[in-house]
């Protein structure tokens, strides 16, 4: 399959090295066999995250300039707003320094010791942030997204089943809010339909529940309603986004995905009460509300970058760049998430590496093996991800998954074949690979920064 081609040209470039076998071997060794812990300069491709890793383009940097770094009143926020209401729909925003601001914002002002907050499949900040203000996560996504090699176009969606059952045995005041990831991280990057938003939003109006949206790459979500919704062909990517903000109370952003910036988030909302709270505690956590930990520059980028993410040709060939590099390692029989997810292609770890039990840790081990193989940095999503439960053991997730994830405007295709070489040569000799064990963890959000050490062969017979 040709991609697309790119709706853009190269105006500046950053040159990268690959290091020699062995230097990769040492460095992956000094960090822990964490690939959070590389240094960049060690990684040849960067497919750790797609969080804040995107180029910019000629408008956004050019919007830098015009960045107003008044502490108050500043109208880089003014432009920020506006976007924000044009884009999203949203009358309210509250500006924060990422995504993750915004989650501990909502967390804190909607949630009450001892509810519950259901969601389509965890991820990781939100949930801590959620647990921190005394919630418990509740998973009601439909089963098929535990299915990895099952092809089903909206394997994201929430089970009304499940959350009906959920409400009905603990009463809908207990419930904070339903949250909706669109897509689905830590299930392949898969996507919410319309029909589905609309379900659970005439579901909780009725009982007087509120609905988040997590936007942080809702215009992938758009865009797979557009190819794969019937009735939504037609659409616009930008109308599809407005739809489905339209089924929700709130939205959060961490605007280093969609926005296309390196550093920035916030919070949308169309409750005046969640507003004002967010605003106050904004200015205890993050700075005044109209610059919420971000200077007036980046402001004005995350402005431009609203506007400019809607565009369908730009959405169209940044996910047509991730399903073709999808298209090439299952072409090598490597075992991935299907259908292919819309930001980055997910290697199932359990499937790659099936010698290897959980407490082996498949997804961390496969990450840090395919470093050590071509330079590529991915990440884990599973055991290692999942951290440890309030009795101090592991959770065990239902998938072990390796992302490689792709920034946006940054790679070529040339460059993404040299990736699913790398993984396929991997591939090849998995029988061989083998598990981590910790040496160390921090108490929260294990995953950053934990250090490993490969098993040996003795210990694992």
């Amino acid at each position: 399959m040709i991609p697309l081609p790119e709706p853009y040209r190269v105006k500046m470039i950053e040159p990268i090295r690959l290091l020699a076998a062995g230097e990769r071997r040492a460095r992956l060794a000094e960090a822990g066999y964490n690939t959070f812990l590389l240094r960049s300069e060690d990684v040849y491709i960067d497919l750790l995250t797609d969080s804040g890793t995107n180029a910019m383009s000629d408008a956004q940097w050019s919007a830098l300039m015009r960045g107003d770094e008044a502490y108050a009143g500043s109208r880089s926020f003014e432009a920020l707003q506006a976007a924000v209401r044009d884009v999203y729909g949203f009358p309210y925003i509250v500006p924060t320094h990422q995504g993750r601001g915004a989650e501990h914002l909502l967390s804190r002002s909607w949630i009450r010791p001892g509810q519950l907050v259901p969601g389509n499949m965890y991820f990781t900040t939100t949930r801590l942030h959620q647990e921190l203000a005394g919630g418990t996560f509740q998973d009601v996504i439909c089963e098929e997204a535990y299915e990895p090699s099952r092809e089903a176009p909206f394997k994201g969606n929430v089970d009304l089943g499940k959350l009906s059952a959920l409400v009905e045995r603990h009463g809908a005041e207990k419930i904070a809010y339903v949250a909706v990831g669109a897509p689905v991280n830590m299930a392949g990057g898969q996507p919410v339909s319309l029909g589905n938003l609309e379900q659970v939003w005439r579901f909780c109006q009725a009982r007087g529940i509120r609905v988040v949206l997590d936007g942080a790459r809702a215009v992938e979500n758009a865009y797979f309603i557009q190819q794969r919704e019937p009735g939504c062909s037609k659409m616009s990517v930008a109308r599809i986004l407005r739809e489905m903000c339209l089924r929700a109370d709130a939205c959060l952003v961490s605007a280093k995905k969609d926005l296309y910036v390196n550093i920035g988030g916030f919070l949308a909302t169309r409750d005046r009460g969640l507003y004002e709270k967010a605003m106050n505690l904004c200015v205890v956590y993050e700075g005044l509300h109209t610059y919420g930990g971000l200077a007036g520059r980046d402001l004005e980028a995350m402005a431009v970058g609203a506007r400019e993410m809607v565009q369908d040709d730009w959405i169209a060939h940044r996910v047509g760049q991730v399903r073709a590099l999808g298209e090439r390692l299952r072409e090598l029989g490597v075992p991935i998430v299907k259908p292919i997810g819309g930001h980055g292609v997910f290697l199932d770890a359990r499937a790659f590496l099936p010698h290897l039990s959980q407490d082996e840790l498949p997804a961390q081990s496969l990450a840090a093996w395919l470093y050590e193989e071509c330079g590529v940095r991915a990440m884990e999503r599973g055991v290692v991800s999942s951290g440890r439960g309030p009795d101090g053991r592991h959770r065990y997730p239902k998938l072990e998954l390796v992302r490689l994830t792709l920034p946006r405007r940054v790679y070529s295709d040339a460059q993404l074949a040299f990736v699913a070489e790398g993984v396929g040569r991997l591939f090849k000799r998995r029988a061989e690979l083998p598990g981590l064990r910790f040496v160390s963890e921090p108490e929260l959000l294990r995953f950053f920064q934990s250090r490993f050490e490969p098993l040996p062969v003795a210990a694992r017979a």
